[in-house]
């Protein structure tokens, strides 16, 4: 079947049903299942072998000149949905597993860690202009930023605006005024938050033993801070932070806290912290008074229950929320999810002239010595930001690397009886070996269709058997 053939079908049907018609098809489709139908695959060639570590024997071999394809396909692994929307529901899924361990307990942390006090912070940035935003009360949607007087800026324009902005509207988060918005603030706020963060950290233990009249060494040998965090990209370029905070003892999740310790007492100590830390930022020249940044005025602090019914945040909802954003960058406020390497690219960009704005600024800022520690250039993508965007404490709860690797393990054996080959003995030493090499990335002609079908049907399994697991965790609880 080409083209020509058949003129009342799509290009890419007929793409479909040629690649479908191969001889290496049946393997390839088996591939492209195994990695959850991811969209920017990696074809690999080489072998891999597994050998009694005692005795050198071969105990197990695979090597793609045996593939009917000649490579063998292993996913991306991105976590960005912009980029693999199948390896990131992969990605969120195990954020998900690794918050909810935390507040709840399993994947190897007791059950009574959902008795522990722990609440749930958000983090706002600053102000650096108005900007729009879309305002509602009771179900209605009020002008954006109205003024009676209607003045003007400096600049001749208007500093408000009596626009009721619809939810998908464009102009939201983007300045009223591009001329008075103080740019080279918001990257170099966006540059520092990671410092602003660690600072916080450090900060709440000095709160509480102020509070609880303890020294540092008392504190530490009761009670421990444990946190996992994420940041979300607002629409006018700025990172919030949202987090799950929680007071164990000295040991961590596997340790009760103290007497003392209370989600109350948690909060007032977070609280504290936000409005004391800040990090100071170096004026480009000599003799410059250097500026600070601190966290926005808006911080919320709630409790964690273990139900919605309770006077708090039910602890699932929070893993939801949280994982969630760890799948999303910053192209969800207007700019792009790869790096830009050159200052001619920016004008081409397909973005938001306010993200085009931060971007140029970061590139601007990365050429002043103050600043060069910071690679502005390097982060302009991300509009200044270069930390991570989920982290967490050592003791919070399990790894991603450990999420990971059970998966790999489980996958591993699968594979093992699907061959028929025994299960290692577990007291047998072995030692595995490869050598592999890379081919290339990437779906070829009529293999995104395919792909799509395999993620669609996987996310749908995923979806079913959350939802019996929702229900009978709900039957568990009633």
């Amino acid at each position: 079947m080409n083209a020509s053939s058949t003129p009342g079908l799509p290009p890419e049907f007929v793409a479909a049903v040629q690649r479908a018609a191969m001889p290496d098809f049946a393997r390839w489709h088996e591939m492209i299942k195994a990695a959850g139908g991811c969209e920017q695959p990696i074809r690999l060639r080489g072998e891999r072998l597994t050998l009694d570590g005692e005795t050198g024997e071969l105990i197990e071999s695979y090597s793609t000149d045996d593939e009917p394809t000649g490579y063998l396909i292993t996913a991306c692994g991105n976590r960005r949905a912009s980029r693999c929307a199948a390896c990131a529901e992969v990605y969120r899924d195990d954020t998900y597993h690794l918050i909810i361990s935390g507040l709840a307990g399993g994947k190897g942390v007791p059950e009574r860690v959902s008795e522990h006090p722990r609440v749930f912070l958000t983090l706002t940035a600053p102000s650096f202009g108005a900007v729009h935003t879309r305002r509602e009360k009771a179900g209605r949607v009020n002008p954006c930023r109205p003024r009676r007087d209607r003045p003007l800026c400096s600049h001749g324009r208007p500093e408000g605006c009596s626009l009721r902005h619809a939810a998908d509207d464009p102009m939201l988060g983007q300045p009223i005024c591009e001329d008075c918005y103080d740019y080279p603030r918001a990257v170099l706020w966006n540059a520092h938050a990671p410092e602003l963060w660690r600072r916080l950290t450090l900060a709440v233990p000095r709160y509480l033993t102020t509070e609880l009249g303890l020294t540092h060494k008392a504190f530490r040998q009761q009670a421990r801070i444990s946190y996992a965090r994420v940041i979300e990209y607002q629409r006018r370029g700025l990172i919030h932070v949202h987090a799950v905070v929680r007071l164990d003892g000295p040991e961590g999740p596997d340790d009760p806290p103290p007497t003392w310790a209370t989600s109350d007492l948690l909060e007032r100590a977070l609280r504290a912290a936000v409005t004391e830390v800040s990090v100071p930022i170096p004026h480009p020249g000599e003799g410059s008074t250097p500026h600070t940044v601190r966290w926005g005025r808006q911080v919320d602090v709630q409790a964690i229950q273990v139900a919605a019914e309770l006077d708090g945040i039910a602890d699932k909802h929070v893993a939801r929320y949280i994982a969630k954003y760890a799948t999303k960058g910053a192209e969800d406020s207007g700019t792009v999810d790869r790096p830009i390497r050159y200052p001619s690219q920016i004008s081409t960009l397909e973005v938001s002239e306010h993200a085009r704005r931060m971007i140029w600024t970061c590139f601007a800022l990365a050429d002043l010595p103050e600043y060069g520690p910071l690679r502005l250039r390097k982060w302009a993508h991300m509009l200044g930001y270069g930390g991570h965007f989920s982290s967490k404490s050592r003791r919070y709860s399990v790894t991603l690397t450990q999420l990971r690797q059970a998966r790999a393990d489980y996958a591993a054996q699968a594979a093992r009886q699907a061959d028929g080959h025994p299960k290692p003995a577990p007291e047998k030493p072995t030692v595995t070996t490869g050598r592999w090499t890379y081919v290339g990335s990437g779906l070829l002609n009529g293999e995104h269709f395919w792909a799509e079908q395999a993620r669609n049907r996987i996310q749908q399994a995923r979806r079913i058997r959350q939802q019996v697991t929702e229900r009978d965790q709900s039957q568990k609880v009633s």
